[in-house]
């Protein structure tokens, strides 16, 4: 009995030994079918380049606040009362238009006056030349004594610097008769009147402002990156440094005038400690008064280059663990992930500071259905990164419209119809 027993134990535990035998070989199977698939499937056909330098455009925006460089405050250079406004607020004035009349009867009197105090002078100076040549003459006769001659000649030179006190002040009653017309030193769109006609104005005050509107003049901050490329573009004469800056007001692009086109004139020779950033000026030609001072702009420079810089098109780059990623080819053809550093992006590609080398093979292509170690069947690569991007946009708008197409169809019942509605009327 008990042999029995063993007998049918030992036949169980190879019974079960067998089945764990053939459940593990069922489990391997498919794993090897897999492997054995995926190295059957042909390689993997994308674009693919090889690693060179080379000169690259780049546009730069920065934010920035227009300003009107010659804005002028309108101020009151001699006391009186405001008599005569002859402009209107908002009025487009050119420079030496008459803006206000401060008493100007009142400062042609005093004109009159240093006139009339300039002929007497003139007369006593006259009158004192004459006595000093008369008391010259009488001395080489011995007529009369040294010390009337010198008193004479005293005379003379007192009267001459009375004549010459009196045009000073004659000069200054004209000056100040020039001041009660108070003039447009700029040309641009003057200001409301910050004083009323009637009021009595003393020297320095502010009475408007003129903003000149053209042209404007843009300020803003360039990383010290920018400048540092931007200033080695400029000093090197071998290249064409011929920069262009445009100005955008967020809000009106589309809209006439809401885009301007003008010149870098500076740019900063020291960095700011707070912001690590150089100050650039451009200018921009405004006839039209379109865009005003104290409005929020970008100003994008044209004519920027990169030079001897690595690049890949942008659609290559993808997000990994370890950050941003590219595939390059071994020698065998196989897909290996390869971690970079970004610099600017220059259009369509994007600069590479770190993480290729010269000479490396990249895939260029649309690298969405690429993983690492797959196999790669390279084409070649025009070298025109706008098709690429192009034909990667097409594919999934493609995809997108297929997806949406059989949700619509899963959607519908037979015939059409709602998926549901045809089992409603059944019931």
């Amino acid at each position: 009995m008990k042999r029995a027993i063993h007998s049918t134990r030992a036949s169980l535990v190879a019974l079960i030994a067998a089945l764990t035998l053939a459940a593990c070989g069922g489990e391997d199977e498919p794993q090897q079918q897999q492997q054995q698939a995926a190295e059957d499937q042909p390689p993997h056909q994308v674009q693919v380049a090889e690693v060179e330098r080379q000169d690259l455009p780049i546009n730069k925006s920065y934010p920035s606040l227009l300003r009107s460089d010659d804005e002028v405050v309108i101020v009151a250079r001699v006391d009186g009362t405001l008599e005569e406004r002859h402009f209107e607020p908002g009025d487009m004035v050119e420079r030496g238009d008459s803006l206000y009349t401060i008493e100007p009867d009142r400062y042609q009197a005093a004109v009159n006056q240093a006139q009339a105090d300039l002929e007497s002078a003139r007369a006593q100076f006259s009158r004192a030349q004459r006595d000093a040549q008369r008391f010259e003459q009488l001395l080489n006769q011995n007529s009369v004594s040294r010390q009337q001659y010198d008193q004479a000649v005293a005379d003379q030179r007192v009267a001459q610097a009375n004549v010459a006190q009196a045009e000073a002040a004659l000069s200054t009653a004209n000056l100040d008769l020039d001041y009660s017309d108070v003039t447009a030193p700029v040309s641009g769109m003057i200001s409301l009147s910050q004083i009323n006609l009637g009021n009595v104005v003393t020297s320095g005050t502010e009475l408007a402002t003129i903003t000149p509107l053209d042209p404007l003049e843009v300020r803003f901050q360039l990383p010290q990156n920018d400048a540092f490329e931007l200033r080695r573009q400029l000093r090197d004469d071998s290249t064409d440094s011929n920069i262009i800056a445009r100005l955008s007001v967020p809000g009106l692009s589309g809209r006439e005038g809401a885009e301007l086109e003008g010149e870098l004139n500076f740019l900063g020779s020291r960095v700011d400690d707070g912001t690590s950033t150089v100050q650039g000026r451009a200018s921009f030609d405004n006839p039209d008064g379109t865009v005003l001072p104290g409005q929020f702009v970008r100003v994008t420079l044209d004519g920027l280059k990169r030079f001897d810089v690595i690049a890949v098109p942008e659609i290559a780059v993808t997000q990994g663990l370890m950050g941003p990623r590219v595939f390059v080819l071994d020698d065998e053809d196989k897909a290996r992930e390869r971690t970079v550093q970004l610099g600017d992006v220059a259009g369509p590609w994007q600069i590479i500071r770190d993480g290729l080398d010269e000479g490396e093979r990249v895939v260029v292509g649309d690298p969405a259905a690429i993983e690492a170690g797959m196999t790669i069947d390279p084409q070649p690569f025009d070298g025109n990164a706008d098709d690429i991007v192009e034909e990667a946009e097409r594919e999934q708008a493609e995809e997108q419209r297929e997806e949406i197409e059989q949700a619509e169809e899963a959607t519908q019942g037979p015939g059409g119809m709602p998926a549901g509605e045809g089992d409603e009327g059944a019931q």
